[in-house]
């Protein structure tokens, strides 16, 4: 069986190319439908009946489906998303307070960093997704819930280790013939992957940073995020500040609030310490609880004390409201009712997990 080509990931030139298509506009034409978010070649009514038949015997329109459908009272939105494989993962519809709505997409099936506080990180890493598998993320939550405003890679798996897949997907998602999302509108998030940090400052595209700190002391750090031990923090700070030079936009520093671990004056202090100097925004973000983790959640008054210290410092902070915690969909917890058909089914750690060395 000859596998079928799938469109959502490639570009209008390569949608002529790849399916030899004359005039060379039927491309555009396919590429335009595919960003308004139609599924099948019958609904592409501007295409000649003969070829929207040749197109679906050598090509596909979407390679995933929706599997299953979480809704938070809150109205975060959480997709399980199966794989032709047979694996799957998760992307969120987050809604703040003033109705925007962003796309939380996932880059990768689980995640090779292993960070002690992420329901993710604990799954192991079986593969990069493709760009097509992340675009078609992003429309099947537009289709849930209309046009959405902002996307941010901070689903499953490290961004900056896919990240070809992930600026083909974005190359894809911002084209003026598609989709046409705007740049500004897109974040990458990292656990602190400094060369992928350079890469992107110098080969773009020109899109928000954000780097997931938790904690700025490094014998700390390097226990609950095992990626400093090649990533060291003193050279992730100099990665970060080159990034807000040559992007010309201020980074975001998240951090994930661990009642005990990283909420006292001596966490505070190098928070700062780290943050001063360079052009950052501290998103404090207090840690949703994943089952089988030591870990608990901050108290409001943990959390008051830390922003405190920090604003009296003249750090730019916030204190993140809580959303999707109902479903799983939150920070740290994608992954959640996964977690039970992929470690029982397919292992994740079944493949040799990338390096993430500088």
């Amino acid at each position: 069986m000859i596998e079928k080509i799938a469109l959502t990931g490639l570009l209008p030139e390569e949608i002529v190319s790849q399916l030899e298509l004359t005039p060379a506009f039927r491309g555009k034409q396919v590429f335009s439908w595919i960003g308004k978010g139609v599924e099948t070649f019958d609904a592409m009514t501007n295409l000649p009946a003969s070829l929207r038949a040749e197109l679906s015997e050598k090509a596909q329109v979407r390679c995933t489906s929706v599997s299953k459908v979480l809704t938070d009272s809150d109205g975060t939105i959480k997709l399980q998303i199966a794989l032709s494989d047979g694996m799957a993962v998760e992307t969120v519809l987050l809604t703040d307070r003033e109705g925007r709505k962003t796309a939380c997409v996932s880059c990768q099936v689980g995640c090779a960093m292993n960070c002690a506080f992420c329901q993710t990180g604990h799954l192991g890493f079986a593969r990069n997704l493709t760009a097509a598998e992340i675009v078609e993320q992003f429309l099947f939550l537009e289709k849930h819930a209309g046009p959405l405003d902002n996307i941010v890679f901070m689903g499953m798996g490290e961004p900056m280790m896919n990240l070809e897949m992930v600026r083909k997907a974005i190359a894809v998602l911002t084209n003026k013939d598609g989709r046409g999302l705007s740049a500004r509108r897109i974040t990458l998030s990292t656990s602190g992957v400094i060369r992928g940090i350079y890469d992107l400052a110098e080969n773009g595209p020109n899109i928000r940073l954000a780097v997931s700190l938790t904690t700025a002391d490094p014998a700390l750090r390097e226990e609950l995020m095992p990626i400093t031990r090649t990533n060291p923090l003193s050279d992730l700070r100099k990665a970060i500040d080159f990034y807000a030079q040559k992007s010309g936009k201020r980074v975001t520093l998240e951090a994930a609030l661990l009642s005990g671990v990283n909420t006292g004056e001596e966490s505070a202090r190098n928070m700062i310490s780290f943050a001063r100097g360079i052009d950052v925004h501290v998103n404090l973000i207090p840690w949703n609880p994943v089952g089988g983790l030591p870990f608990k959640e901050p108290t409001a008054a943990e959390c008051k004390r830390f922003v405190e210290k920090l604003e009296k410092a003249g750090i730019n902070v916030t204190l993140r409201t809580r959303r999707g915690r109902e479903i799983g969909g939150a920070c740290g917890q994608l992954g959640k009712t996964l977690a039970d058909k992929i470690v029982d089914g397919k292992r994740l750690e079944r493949q040799e997990k990338p390096s993430a060395a500088d």
